[in-house]
Parts: C-alpha cells; structure tokens; sequence
C-alpha cells in the first residue's frame, strides 16, 4: 500500500524465523483478513491489547503481527514454556512468561515495561485465557493490560481477532481445517488514554475502569467483525497483576 515503508522489517533472530517457518503454514489452514492493519506502528513502542477464542489465537496473531514488519512479544501462561517445540520458541523468541497466583506474576508486568521501554510491540489478552462466554464475546479481565497502559506513555491499540474458534475449539478439542473458515482480525485506532493518567496508576478502581475502555472497543471491533450488536457489558473486570 502507498505510504508504508516495507524495505524495514524488525529484526527477530533465529527463533523468530523458526516460529514463521512453523507458523505461517498453521495460518494458511485459514483465509486471512486484515482490517485496518496500518495502524499497527511500524516501528516504536505498542501496546496490542486483543481477544481470546481459540488456543490458536496466539499463532494467527503473531503471524499477523509479522506480517506488519515486527515482532510481537506475547504475555502468555507460564505453562506454554513447556511445551513440546511451542514452547522452545516461545521462550527462544522473547516472550514474556506469566506465572499466576505466584511471586513470579509480577515479574511478568517488570519484563513487558522492559520491552515497551525498549520500542517492542506487546502483545496482551487481558481475559488471560479463552473466553468462557458460550457465544464468544469477552468476558472477565485481568487488569494487568491497564496497568502497563498507564505507566506507559505508549500506543494502545484495539484488535478484535474471530475465527480462530471454528478452526479449533478450546473445549471440545475439536480441530475442524475444513472448509476453510476466514479469520479476521480488525484494528481499532489507538485508545485517548489522556483522561486516566492524571491518576494513581495503581488504583484498583482506575485500573478496572481503564480494563473496561479498552474491552468495551475491543468487543466493539468484535460486533462489527460479527455485524451482530455485543451484549451489554457487565463489571466483571478482575484485579491482580497480569
């Protein structure tokens, strides 16, 4: 497209081209559709706040992500680091293991500051695990993404992602290629997180307003991927730190 600079891509080392070699094919399962790809920035700090649907979610959104010409660095489970191949790449690649409910959890947040200070793209599902919701909408959210919103003066981009689930179930385990489905993910323009950060960053009560602006956009994007109207939120955002 005009205006986009695709001579310059990120450099991700030796695990980064691994996981592209493994992934790209996984993605191709699927038709891609990207709205709104160009606000993702193509270079600097960004926050990548997103839903969760399908255990294939972090696959097709690194793949997304590489496709903007960098290098996402997820916020995931701790357990990922243990699995067979995935895992190696996921701690080769840098990503950010979280270890719930342990002293652990807030070196997770210390490591996503380190990256955004250093101009990385953060990749975060503040809902921490697939959603529960039978229709796919999100549902309950960390406040861990409105933490890292607010002591950072980054870009906090919206992404509704859908599709992933019909590929892949999380909880029936059913894993259905075929037909083809399309996975679309759509981008919303950066969040005005300006009204917030006069605030402590550390309030309970600001960090879960900030959770609910960022998930209330994300469903938004979500109902216009689905063209269906998104159930009225409820105030179900959860603490803790990640």
């Amino acid at each position: 497209m005009a205006g986009r600079d695709w001579a310059v891509r990120e450099k991700g080392g030796i695990w980064v081209a691994l996981a592209a070699i493994v992934f790209y094919p996984l993605v191709a399962i699927g038709r891609r559709v990207y709205v709104g790809a160009e606000k993702v920035p193509r270079n600097g700090p960004a926050l990548l706040v997103l839903n969760h649907v399908s255990h294939l979610d972090p696959v097709v959104d690194a793949v997304f992500v590489h496709r903007q010409k960098r290098v996402p660095r997820f916020l995931g489970k701790e357990s990922l680091t243990r699995a067979p191949i995935f895992g190696k790449i996921f701690v080769g690649s840098g990503q950010i293991p979280v270890a719930r409910g342990s002293v652990a959890a807030g070196d997770s947040l210390k490591a996503a500051h380190q990256a955004l200070a250093e101009g990385k793209i953060v990749v975060i599902y503040p809902e921490g695990t697939i959603t529960k919701d039978p229709a796919g909408w999100p549902k309950e959210s960390f406040t861990g993404a409105a933490r890292l919103a607010l002591q950072n003066d980054v870009p906090v981009i919206p992404i509704a992602r859908w599709g992933t689930q019909q590929i892949f179930n999380g909880y029936t385990k059913k894993f259905t290629p075929f037909p083809r489905k399309t996975v679309t993910h759509r981008v919303g323009d950066p969040l005005d997180l300006s009204p917030y950060r006069g605030g402590n960053p550390r309030s309970a009560s600001l960090l879960k307003e900030v959770t609910a602006v960022m998930m209330d956009e994300v469903t938004r994007l979500l109902g216009e991927i689905r063209q269906e109207e998104p159930p009225a939120r409820k105030n179900t955002e959860r603490g803790g730190k990640n």
